[in-house]
This record gives C-alpha cells, structure tokens and sequence, in this order.
C-alpha cells in the first residue's frame, strides 16, 4: 500500500510539471511527458503487486485495483494530448479549457485509486468504495460520449444491439446486490456495470456514425443511448443508498 501510495503522489508532481510545461519549450514538455510516463509505468506495477498479494480467491477486488490504476493512465495519455493541443496557445483557447478539464479528471482519478488503495482491505467499505468508482467512470465515459468528436471506427447497428444484452446482466445482478447487499455481490456488481455500460456507449456511437445512418436517426439513437446510461446511473446511485 506504501509503495502505491508513494508512487501516486510522484504521479502527481509530475502531471503538475506537465500542465506547467504546457506553455514552456517542446523540448521541456517532452521531459514532462516522459517523467509521467515512466511515472505511470512504476505505478501499474506497484498496483499489480498489490493486486496479487490480495490471493486469487478474491479476484473482484483485484479487478476493482486494475481498473483503478487503468483509468489513471488513460487519464494521463489524455492529459498528454491535451498539454501538446494547448502547447503555445493564449489563455482563452479552447485547447486551454481542454487541458484544464484533462488535469481535473485526472485528479479526479489519481484520487479514487488512493481511495480505492486504502478501502480495498476493509470488508465494510470495498464494495461502497468499489461502487463510487464504477460510477464516476461511467459519468467520464459518457462525458466521451456526449462530445462532438466522432469514434475512431464505425460497427453495425446488429453489434450494438448484441451489446445491449450486457446491461440486462448488469441490471440484474445490481437488483440483486441490491437486495443481499453483501460487500462481495457489489463489488462484482460494479465490474459487471462498468464494462456493461462502456461497450454500451462505445457501439451506440459507432454504429450511430454508420455510413448508412441518417442525421435524424443518429442523434435519436445518441439520445437514447445517454437516458440509457443516466438510468443506469440512477439505479447504481439506489444500490449506493441501500
């Protein structure tokens, strides 16, 4: 738990050189970047040795660590490609405001991880603290969701349909947790969930962007992808309460 702990607060000093950087010398920034990335590097392996020193007969939680630290790097490789788009750009520059919004997520994630680290051994908060997670990665991934910029690659309306059927698992066993409201059942319930609504969102917006979709039908089906994900919210928010 130190050596996470310790590692995560490097991470930190480095991504703030890095935001620092934005304005400074290509050269400078490149320093930057390399520091967090190797930063990063250190701190994965520190989260998988923490991971299997919980014991394969708990492999929920270790999953819960891995995400963890995974919403941290992609975070980073964000906030990378943000700092290079906002890189001698005045103050009120879109690129700006992009590389403010990438530094608060990335907070925002390096301080799940610590909350993550220092609830994973505590049997009356693992699940809760499992939950919290799922639910602010959810609101980040249809943050990505909701923004103008088109997916990298475009899949069928067949692929997004099969996708769906991970969310009646999903709601099922957050029922379920719901009801037993056993430590283990929603920690296994806020894996489900985060991969659930994720592939959700990124086949919605692949298959929404179809050569053969209308405009009218696209922005339909975005829609109803986003009340899908916010009602999954709700009913995650109801399984935290309980």
């Amino acid at each position: 738990r130190e050596g996470i702990l310790k590692t995560a607060k490097a991470l930190v000093e480095d991504t703030k050189v890095l935001v620092q950087n934005a304005t400074a010398s290509q050269e400078k920034l490149a320093q930057a970047a390399q520091s967090s990335v190797s930063t990063i590097t250190r701190l994965a392996e520190v989260v998988k040795l923490g991971a299997a020193s919980l014991g394969s007969e708990d492999p929920e939680t270790q999953v819960v660590l891995i995400n963890a630290v995974k919403d941290v790097a992609k975070a980073l490789g964000d906030l990378i490609g943000a700092t290079k788009a906002a890189a001698g750009k005045a103050g009120d520059d879109p690129a700006v405001y992009q590389l403010k919004n990438s530094a608060k997520v990335m907070v925002t994630n390096v301080t799940s991880l610590l909350k993550t680290v220092k609830a994973v051994e505590d049997e009356a908060t693992k699940g809760t603290r499992a939950l919290e997670a799922t639910i602010e990665h959810i609101r980040q991934e249809l943050a990505v969701f909701s923004s103008p910029v088109p997916p990298a690659k475009v899949s069928t309306p067949e692929d997004f349909i099969r996708m769906t059927k991970g969310i009646t698992m999903a709601t099922a066993k957050a029922v379920a947790a719901g009801n037993s409201c056993r430590q283990e059942d929603v920690i296994a319930t806020a894996n489900l969930s985060r991969r659930a609504i994720a592939d959700m969102l990124r086949s919605c917006k692949e298959a929404a962007y179809h050569p053969e979709v209308s405009g009218d039908v696209r922005q339909r089906a975005l829609r109803f992808g986003r009340e899908c994900a916010d009602g999954y919210l709700e009913l995650l928010e109801h399984v935290l309460v309980v």
